[in-house]
């Protein structure tokens, strides 16, 4: 099923390209604009609870759907268990049920994933994102059995995170397809994170409509909505929450004249938002903004100075700095 065509009485007039204001909505349990949201340090490198509150707040006022704490943009490889359970809780807390919170929970050790996500479902999360176990690198088979063991030991709705460009192994289109057929009540949707829009076409066709399928690349976020995908889990919807949510569900009711004007604008930032590993260049647009202290972990360091200065002028662009 392809959710955002127009319907079929309307395919004969005009005016094609504008689509119809009514589109064909899935029913899917994660549809919208997600925030994989950073983890704010202070500047002795403890984590900054004051600050975090303050992010979450910023979001929900500026209508995300919804959040993903402790993902790679939370830097979660460089937080302790303690941390990460803290900081898991503490965003559920925060948010007060005023959106949906995908916790990131995944490891390459599956007990290490088992026992996160069940920590996550006490705290109260909606659903947990597991990205692919990486550097072990398993066959199909094993990442099948790898999912289906968290899905059914912590008993939470899990969402798949398909990211080989960092976990050096590709989740197949077959292998996500069983995943949903044999776990239809638990593994409920997928970040998709090959930089392929026809992995969504692809996908789309193996799965039911009820499927989340969400983009993991800002950039891509309108394309891969516009041939199913329900929405995205963002990293540029730190620093402009509103533009990406306004972006996402202009998409969703079938305007895509105005997503397109949107996606346009904002598009530059996308890419900046890249130029170095993230989630480095999102926290410097974050602190050059005021919102948090400008602290990482090693192994990640400050920007360089020529690449900071290209980010600044995009965020002075968009009038998100002075």
């Amino acid at each position: 099923m392809q959710p955002f065509l127009t319907r079929k009485k309307d395919w004969h007039k005009p005016g094609l390209a504008k689509l119809s204001p009514t589109p064909i909505m899935p029913l899917a349990m994660f549809t919208g604009a997600y925030t994989a949201i950073v983890t704010p340090f202070t500047k002795s490198g403890t984590v900054d609870e004051p600050r975090l509150r303050d992010l979450v707040e910023f979001q929900i006022a500026h209508g995300i759907d919804g959040l993903v704490p402790c993902g790679t943009t939370g830097e979660s490889p460089t937080l302790s268990h303690e941390e990460h359970n803290r900081v898991i809780e503490l965003t559920v807390a925060f948010a007060a049920k005023r959106c949906k919170i995908i916790a990131g929970t995944g490891s390459n050790c599956t007990d290490e994933a088992i026992t996160l996500t069940k920590h996550a479902k006490d705290a109260g999360a909606d659903a947990s994102l597991q990205v692919s176990p990486y550097y072990n690198k398993p066959t199909q088979a094993g990442l099948y059995a790898h999912f289906r063991a968290i899905a059914e030991s912590a008993g939470l709705p899990i969402i798949i995170y398909n990211i080989p460009g960092r976990c050096g192994v590709d989740v197949a289109n077959d292998t996500i397809a069983r995943l949903r057929r044999d776990l239809p009540q638990l593994v409920v949707g997928l970040k998709e994170a090959t930089g392929s829009v026809d992995r969504v076409s692809q996908i789309r066709a193996l799965v039911d409509k009820d499927f989340s399928i969400l983009s993991g690349d800002d950039s891509l976020t309108l394309p891969m909505m516009a041939v199913g995908a329900a929405g995205v889990i963002s990293v540029a919807s730190n620093i402009v929450p509103r533009e990406v949510s306004d972006m996402v569900h202009a998409a969703q009711q079938g305007d895509f004249a105005k997503a397109g004007q949107l996606h346009a604008r904002l598009f530059p930032l996308f890419k900046d938002l890249f130029i170095e590993t993230n989630p480095t260049p999102i926290k410097a647009a974050l602190a050059m903004a005021g919102h948090i202290e400008e602290t990482y972990r090693l192994p990640l360091v400050p920007m360089a100075e020529q690449n900071r200065n290209q980010l600044r002028k995009t965020l002075t662009v968009l009038g998100l700095v002075k």
